[in-house]
């Protein structure tokens, strides 16, 4: 069970239990001391015969030591009743002091208690303050900082090594944004000359058949890295936060983006409801569009494709050949596509890598799993 004990309950009850034992050992070392003091003062023989000429009626003492003959005062008896005495007296000392100790310790243990508890609290404050912005900067928030204050310690250390860490992983994930950003700038300019070369050479009329095949198979191998250099760019667009995010709503955006896509021989159904959020239209029309633009791709002939709107989520399942729940995961990484499913040799492997990356962008989840009639199911969740 130890081991589902929070931090801070382990240490109360290590401060508690500390605070425990040492009570018991000055509680113990105090019965000894007492014991010990009480042995060295004897009650002395000529003290109960003093107590034993005492007026009649006046000692208890008197009566023990009266001879039943006589009437007079033995003084063996005197000595053996004070031993008697003392050890009375000390053995009700000891008594006492446990009782009244123990209540008192048992006490103070309670407020004890109380306090490592509190105590623990304030000392793990820190800490706390150190996991709200690991969580913040799990939800894409590279640029929050701790900025811990106090004492110098070996807490405010460990925020400074935080924030020092979060700045270089800030610093590394912004250059490598940029420079996605820029490549992918940079590369659409010869594409684009490029297309528009093999165009020129294609409206040539003197052109054979084998230079046209080639033009064309040229344009489709341009086009396709067209459509990569668009995916990396709105890829590292969506991995940066979002910057003006303004209402929209996602029913709206997912009920256009069906209406442009082609179904061809897929039967599509759309349920919509709904679902106001705030984010980046033009992100979320991408998300949409590509969920959908795969669902009809890796399709069958004669499959269906479901698209579900709720508050919240977004839905799209589609039939299709069946896919293994282990290698789900992998299709959400760039570039990574499966080799037996229709139409992957079209496609760039970017579709859901940028469904993810939006969909962090906008604070939500991206997930998938197995179709109920092959295929795939992909559900989409926003906060």
């Amino acid at each position: 069970m130890s081991h589902r004990w929070t931090v801070r309950l382990r240490l109360t009850v290590l401060y508690g239990g500390l605070f425990v034992l040492a009570g018991a050992a000055l509680l113990t070392i105090t019965y000894l001391l007492l014991g010990q003091a009480l042995n060295r003062q004897p009650v002395s023989a000529s003290a109960v015969l003093a107590i034993a000429h005492a007026p009649a009626g006046t000692s208890s003492v008197a009566a023990q030591l009266t001879a039943p003959v006589s009437g007079q005062i033995d003084l063996a008896r005197s000595t053996e009743v004070a031993r008697d005495l003392q050890s009375d007296f000390r053995a009700a000392t000891l008594t006492s002091l446990l009782q009244q100790g123990g209540l008192a310790l048992a006490g103070v243990a309670v407020a004890g208690v109380a306090a490592a508890w509190f105590a623990a609290g304030r000392t793990l404050r820190p800490i706390a303050e150190i996991t709200a912005t690991a969580r913040r900067v799990a939800g894409r928030s590279l640029h929050e900082r701790i900025g811990l204050t106090g004492p110098r310690d070996e807490l405010r250390r460990l925020a400074d090594t935080f924030d020092d860490m979060l700045a270089r992983l800030d610093t590394a994930f912004a250059s490598q944004r940029r420079f996605a950003a820029n490549a992918s700038h940079e590369l659409r300019t010869p594409l684009a000359i490029n297309r528009t070369l093999i165009e020129v050479a294609l409206s040539h009329p003197d052109a054979s058949p084998d230079v046209r095949r080639l033009g064309e198979t040229l344009l489709v191998v341009n086009a396709r890295h067209e459509r990569l250099i668009d995916g990396l760019l709105l890829l590292a667009r969506g991995d940066q936060e979002l910057a003006d995010p303004i209402p929209v709503d996602l029913a709206a955006v997912t009920e256009h983006v069906v209406t442009l896509v082609p179904a061809g021989p897929v039967t599509m159904t759309v349920t919509t409801a709904p679902s106001p959020m705030t984010g980046d239209p033009v992100l979320l029309e991408r998300l949409v569009q590509n969920l959908v633009e795969n669902a009809v791709a890796y399709n069958v002939a004669g499959g269906s494709v479901t698209v579900s709107c709720a508050p919240g989520e977004l839905t799209v399942t589609n039939t299709g050949p069946v896919i293994a729940a282990f290698e789900i995961p992998r299709l959400f990484e760039p570039f990574q596509r499966l080799t037996d499913r229709v139409g992957s040799a079209t496609g760039t492997g970017l579709g859901l890598s940028i469904v993810r990356a939006v969909a962090r962008a906008h604070g939500g989840t991206a997930t998938a799993a197995p179709g109920p009639s092959g295929g795939l199911t992909v559900r989409v969740t926003f906060d």
